[in-house]
């Protein structure tokens, strides 16, 4: 069944499976650092960056940034099931982390976790995270990053690119 976006109703949020390696000055060893991908469900513009894990705190400081990168909040945050987001998933009735609750109630939206090993729940940032893939990070593959602000601002100036190409039959970004 097709899905309706509109305007303003949901912001969709996951990470890429593929990582990019940050290399430590100092001692020579390869960090991976995680992508996190987020679109909204109307326009498919979207936002990406990198983290050094997955964990709450990066989640919650990678929301924060998504916000002000958009301009706004969206009615419904729709994550996928990932600790950092879900105490306890389950089908019916999914338990929202407590952090990740406070920052949706201190930003006035809610959040709605798409059901376990349904991915056509979240299809709008599936799609955007193989986008992402392809679009950011293969550019990025050849490329050596000594920092995550460095590796973030390659991702940030490719992003703008993606963001501005213009839309399959359709003359506008």
């Amino acid at each position: 069944m097709r899905q309706q976006h509109f305007a303003g109703d949901k912001l969709f949020i996951d990470y890429c499976g593929p990582t990019i390696g940050v290399v430590d000055g100092a001692t020579g060893e390869i960090r991976s650092a995680q992508i996190f991908v987020a679109v909204l469900g109307a326009s498919n513009y979207t936002y990406a960056e990198a983290t050094w894990s997955q964990g709450l705190p990066d989640w919650i400081s990678s929301h924060v940034r998504t916000f002000e990168f958009f301009g706004g909040v969206t009615q419904l945050l729709v994550p996928d099931n990932l600790k950092s987001a879900v105490s306890k998933a389950d089908r019916y009735a999914p338990e929202v982390n407590t952090t990740y609750a406070e920052l949706a109630r201190h930003y006035g939206t809610t959040v709605l976790p798409t059901r376990p090993r349904k991915p056509k729940d979240k299809a709008k940032v599936e799609v955007a995270v193989q986008v992402v893939e392809r679009w950011i990070l293969a550019r990025l593959r050849h490329h050596t990053f000594f920092c995550l602000s460095e590796l973030n601002t390659a991702i940030r100036q490719l992003l703008q690119e993606m963001n501005a190409r213009p839309l399959q039959r359709q003359k506008v970004s």
